[in-house]
């Protein structure tokens, strides 16, 4: 082995365990909704060191990349066999995605990268790119990854190579690593962004859409949507129903998404979500939850004005700055509640909170009133009663 070799070899791999043993820690005192931690659970540079380079001195006498990570992000996350779980969405520096399991013995720290990433099968028409699943394990015994297949447009005129069309890929697994590919999901609109909801409703699975009439673009589309499916096997969807609204001038304006399917709570369904305006810098992604019915999913009960999380400090640099995204979330047996996060389409994060003090939050926060009047009407009602206090 030539000295170039082991020494590149020796630094790269202890600033890989470095890195991947470092311990994490809550950021406080924080707003008591959540505790963000200070370090992103999963980088770049989380990717094992086998994947990146090729160990053999004789083929790599330089120790050099040969299969570059760009980012690791959009992950979807499941409690399995007391471990905490996350399907990542790992892009290489080709642009190309694809899923991989991580695992951490706390949640918050310490994610370690399975040995092989997952090996997604391909249907009839074979996805140019695959991201941001969702996982959902389902009352039906099988656990269901619902994700984004992406393919070139067309219809897409000679010369241009950038527009593209999307629809929502389904795979199912027992075990996480052996994945039965599914039908796409059909549907009137293109679909980026479909969750599960774990229990049956009215006999049928039932799905969390987010209808567009492009790719980019939600057009028509109103907010996050409801469909009855009869068969997940060749999941269609014939009537949507929008749940949660897009409105003018708030967080959700330009559009908006469910991120993880809801956790059941003796209150409520408890949704996390996303939200997306436009701004001077671009699009603004940010995340907030609502609460609906046990019996009806479909009706809110409550929901909060505003985000929940928003990107801060080193949060809002990146691939694509200035967006928050999950479509991950892990709530223990003890009711501590893990929800993991993407920042610019670049790391994870993990940010804990509770059931508790998230129905706490959904039930006694005021909800948007939709102008400045309002807001102000809102704010003066708790100086008042705090002024009253002393």
């Amino acid at each position: 082995m030539n000295t170039l070799f082991a020494s590149r070899l020796h630094a790269v791999t202890a600033e890989y365990e470095t890195l991947v043993s470092l311990k994490n820690t809550p950021v406080l005192p924080g707003n008591g909704i959540v505790e963000r931690y200070k370090n992103p659970i999963l980088t770049a540079a989380h990717a094992p060191v086998f994947w990146r380079y090729d160990m053999n001195p004789e083929t790599n006498p330089y120790f050099m990349e040969r299969f570059g990570i760009n980012a690791t992000f959009n992950a979807g996350a499941i409690k399995w066999k007391d471990k905490y779980i996350l399907a990542v969405r790992v892009e290489g520096n080709d642009r190309k995605s694809f899923f991989a399991i991580a695992e951490s013995p706390n949640g918050i720290d310490n994610f370690r990268f399975w040995d092989y990433p997952i090996v997604m099968p391909e249907i009839d028409n074979p996805d140019t790119n695959v991201y941001d699943m969702r996982l959902t394990a389902h009352e039906d015994g099988w656990i269901y990854g619902i994700f984004c297949t992406e393919r070139k447009d067309p219809q897409a005129p000679a010369g241009d190579l950038s527009s593209a069309v999307a629809a929502a890929g389904i795979a199912r697994t027992k075990d996480l690593k052996n994945w039965e590919r599914l039908p796409d999901l059909k549907s009137k609109s293109q679909q980026r962004n479909v969750a599960l909801h774990p229990e049956f409703v009215q006999g049928k699975y039932a799905l969390y859409t987010r209808p567009q009439d492009g790719f980019i673009d939600a057009g028509s589309g109103g907010g996050i949507g409801w469909g009855l499916v009869d068969d997940m096997t060749k999941a269609e969807i014939t009537e949507e129903k929008i749940i949660n609204l897009r409105y003018y001038h708030t967080i959700k304006e330009l559009k908006n998404g469910e991120g993880p399917h809801p956790i059941k709570t003796p209150k409520g369904w408890l949704h996390l979500a996303h939200g997306v305006r436009a701004c001077a810098a671009g699009l603004r992604y940010v995340l907030y939850v609502y609460l609906t019915d046990l019996e009806d999913p479909t009706r809110i009960i409550a929901e909060p004005a505003g985000h929940i999380l928003a990107p801060q400090e080193d949060e809002r640099v990146g691939d694509v700055s200035n967006v928050l995204f999950t479509n991950g979330w892990i709530a223990d047996d003890d009711g501590t509640v893990y929800l993991y996060y993407a920042s610019c389409d670049t790391r994870m994060h993990v940010a804990v909170s509770s059931v508790d003090r998230l129905l706490d939050y959904c039930l006694h926060t005021a909800p948007d009133g939709f102008r400045s009047a309002a807001s102000v009407q809102t704010l003066t009602e708790i100086i008042r009663k705090n002024q009253a206090l002393k």
